[in-house]
């Protein structure tokens, strides 16, 4: 959590309230400078071969790796999340920057059979040019690595504004990259404000493309903004992620992939499991199940090594999630457990335990928007297709969770599900080497894999004649 000064953004630890770190506001006239010099180090940056610019990525992974422990603590006192799963960001904040030290090398042309003796066609691939960052704050390492990573490799030049919440991660990163090698105005942070340097952000003739992952109507303002000055976007936005548990599913693995799922993170994640939707058949033993389960979960500082859940980052997330839990309790859910807090609003700290709803129906509000917390709302179908309708029925396509060993109803639920990112009997399923990112309203474009580059390339073509 934070409190901001006209001047400072005072930095503090969502589990106790304590001041970590003050940073310092970037002005607008600082952060006009620094895409001004982002721009003109992007003729610099942009001719560096790409041999040099994939070893220059390498030695900023290795560096990361080297001081991993002291990164994650910083996570963990900004963000609140374990520290088991910060040390997990951080390897996974590195794995991008290795795949995409590997991408650089492979940025590929390609010659076109011309329709005349004469002529040659050739189709090459160049950098983008300035890219402008807005990263969320529940992911402040692997989110960051995920755009810049592919924005350097492809020889664009990077500046970052992280959210207020988590500046001190990403400005750890930055000093580690610029002591690894990749010069200063090549990759740079600014902080401030969302509105103010998102503005700033999509004005500036300088940025070519924007990279933002967040909430859909900060990104659809963002998407706006930018047209002015035809900027690319790639836009990673919310998701209200379906986990479906087909009558033949395996029960107890089913449960230990939607613990992983739900409460990562405190269950703030935009990949979490939001709607579990199970069976009829099957639906008492798992919520049984389930409700064992997270009933050992400890919830606690992210410092101490025993702790699985958070605290959740600020009063507004806490207040969200309690609405939705009352709301679907006065609308007749079953409480199997939770609905329990551990709050003192003076020093600033929000804690949700665990919290399993069954007889969840559309009716209530947390079926029908995203919750960013430690609950589980459980709901029953009876046919596929019923199900099938039920996660669809959102504006979001982000992520989504099946789980069966009938491979026809896989195959069925694959090929009917509108989402970008598919999980059959898998609750994690986000690697630097697959593509990610969401259909419908959740989002434009990709990151990770290699698609994840070409949003930060353009085509040219040429066609020489007179041979």
């Amino acid at each position: 959590m934070l409190t901001a000064t006209s001047e400072n953004i005072i930095v503090k630890n969502p589990a106790t309230g304590e001041v970590v770190q003050e940073v310092r506001r970037h002005s607008k006239e600082e952060v006009n400078k620094a895409l001004e010099n982002g721009h003109k180090e992007f003729s610099r940056w942009s001719r560096i071969n790409a041999h040099e610019r994939s070893r220059l990525l390498r030695n900023w992974s290795n560096i990361i790796q080297e001081n991993k422990a002291e990164i994650a603590e910083i996570m963990t006192r900004e963000n609140g999340k374990p520290l088991k799963e910060s040390l997990g960001e951080v390897n996974y904040a590195t794995s991008y920057i290795d795949w995409y030290a590997e991408e650089a090398l492979r940025i590929y042309g390609r010659t076109i059979p011309a329709n005349s003796e004469s002529k040659r066609i050739i189709v090459s691939r160049h950098p983008i040019g300035l890219v402008a960052a807005v990263t969320p704050w529940n992911f402040p390492a692997a989110m960051m690595t995920r755009k810049a990573a592919p924005a350097l490799a492809a020889g664009c030049t990077f500046v970052v504004k992280p959210a207020v919440e988590t500046p001190l991660t990403t400005i750890k990163l930055v000093e580690l990259a610029h002591e690894a090698g990749i010069p200063e105005d090549a990759i740079q942070y600014v902080n401030g404000s969302g509105s103010v340097i998102g503005k700033l952000f999509t004005d500036s003739q300088y940025v070519r493309k924007i990279t933002f992952t967040g909430s859909t109507p900060v990104g659809k303002a963002l998407i706006k903004d930018s047209a002015d000055t035809v900027k690319h976007v790639t836009m990673e936005l919310g998701g209200h992620a379906p986990l479906i548990i087909a009558e033949d599913a395996d029960i107890d693995f089913a449960v230990s992939q939607t613990i992983l799922s739900k409460f990562r993170n405190a269950g703030q994640t935009c990949v979490c499991a939001n709607r579990i939707l199970v069976h009829e058949n099957v639906v008492d033993d798992f919520a049984n199940k389930l409700t064992e389960a997270v009933n050992q979960l400890k919830v606690g500082n992210g410092l101490d090594e025993s702790t699985d859940i958070g605290p959740i980052i600020n009063e507004k997330g806490y207040e969200k999630i309690v609405e939705q839990v009352n709301d679907a309790i006065n609308k007749g859910a079953e409480l199997l457990t939770g609905n329990q807090y551990e709050v003192n609003k003076e020093q600033g700290y929000y804690f949700v335990y665990p919290t399993v709803l069954k007889n969840v129906d559309e009716r209530m509000v947390i079926m029908q928007e995203e919750t960013f917390g430690p609950i589980a709302p459980i709901t029953s179908f009876k046919t596929l297709e019923e199900a099938v309708e039920i996660a669809n029925s959102t504006l979001y396509g982000l992520a989504a969770y099946f789980f069966t060993n009938d491979y026809k109803v896989g195959t069925y639920l694959h090929e009917n599900l509108d989402f970008g990112i598919i999980g059959w009997n898998d609750g994690a399923p986000s690697a630097a080497h697959v593509p990610f990112g969401g259909m419908k309203e959740s989002g434009l474009g990709r990151e990770g894999g290699i698609e994840g580059i070409e949003p930060y390339l353009e085509t040219k073509y040429l066609s020489i004649g007179n041979l």
